[in-house]
């Protein structure tokens, strides 16, 4: 993102937000349909995307900028960051809401299990997610900006972003209400 002017940088985040949520729950949906052995809605909201993903990946978009010619320390730094999001996220929601978003213990491919919310496999896929999304994803959508007019890379970054936030914000409040569980 060194590249690009500093009004670009926002709509980018935001698309690699989106991107991340639904990458994330694509990868949620096709691995849990191997564990569990049926399709199984991933997430907490009504959407197909997972918000820790898309936090993640602007996460791991952040904190691989100085290293990005290195794929190693990119893979590195991602698998890291991922394995202390995910802990931190999961021990925080436990703890402040008494809700288990994610219990590793209960899956395949669990080694390196540290109390149900970190695994190896998980940080593992986090740190290869990471080199795709610095090495693949960013110079994709580093292309189709230079190409699109203004006003529609504007629309395909925060439309999909805005959709996703709404989402996060009415799949709260129904949960928070009763309304859903």
């Amino acid at each position: 993102m060194s590249k690009l002017p500093p009004k670009s940088r926002i709509p980018m985040l935001m698309l690699v937000f989106a991107f991340g949520g639904i990458f994330g729950f694509i990868y949620e949906e096709i691995f849990y349909r191997f564990d569990l052995g049926e399709w199984v809605k991933r997430g907490t909201t009504f959407g197909p995307w997972i918000p820790i993903y898309g936090f993640g990946g602007i996460l791991i978009l952040g904190l691989t900028y100085t290293v990005k010619k290195n794929p190693f320390l990119v893979f590195l730094l991602a698998t890291v960051v991922s394995g202390i999001l995910e802990f931190a996220t999961g021990y925080v929601v436990l703890k402040l809401f008494g809700v288990r978003l994610w219990d590793y213990s209960t899956e395949i491919l669990n080694w390196g299990n540290i109390g149900g919310f970190v695994c190896a496999r998980s940080v593992l896929f986090f740190g290869i997610s990471g080199v795709f999304l610095q090495f693949v994803v960013m110079p994709v959508f580093e292309k189709i900006e230079k190409k699109m007019p203004r006003k529609a890379w504007l629309c395909l970054c925060f439309i999909p972003a805005g959709l996703f936030i709404a989402d996060i914000i009415v799949s709260m409040t129904c949960r928070a209400l009763g309304i859903i569980t």
